[in-house]
């Protein structure tokens, strides 16, 4: 079973899903799910295609954003803020570990609430974030 947890009343991450969790997803009352995982990243992690097949016979919204962890840019935060914009909530993102969601949250989410509050979100929801803060103080400051 994915270990999900809770960023907002709106948004939980996840790490890598399967096929077999979408019904547990579906009875825990998410409406979207949001893939930030690129396919291959691992031989052996499931295709976006595979889950969304699982994702669609629960009656679920999916989209599909992958994502370079370690490159993340400032189009892909506001894809992804885009995407929680639009998608039927609440949402559930997932990609390898939860972590890459929860910077793309916290990016999207600076200049909207204090740096501290999204570190400590990120933080209860057990992502350390913190050296994350000069690109949140960056971005907050051009919102």
């Amino acid at each position: 079973m994915a270990d999900i947890r809770k960023l907002t009343e709106q948004l939980s991450v996840a790490p890598q899903l399967v096929a077999g969790d979408l019904e547990t997803v579906k009875s825990q009352g998410f409406k979207s799910v949001l893939c930030n995982r690129p396919d291959y990243e691992e031989v052996t992690q499931p295709t976006y295609r595979e889950v969304q097949n699982a994702i669609d016979a629960q009656g679920l919204i999916s989209e599909f954003q992958p994502v370079n962890g370690s490159i993340i840019s400032d189009d892909d935060v506001d894809t992804f803020a885009d995407h929680l914009e639009s998608l039927s909530g609440p949402v559930l993102a997932y990609c390898r570990s939860g972590t890459r969601c929860t910077v793309l949250w916290a990016l999207s989410e600076a200049g909207k609430r204090p740096i501290d509050e999204i570190l400590a979100i990120a933080a209860q929801a057990g992502y350390s974030l913190e050296a994350l803060r000069p690109r949140l103080e960056a971005r907050a400051a051009d919102a």
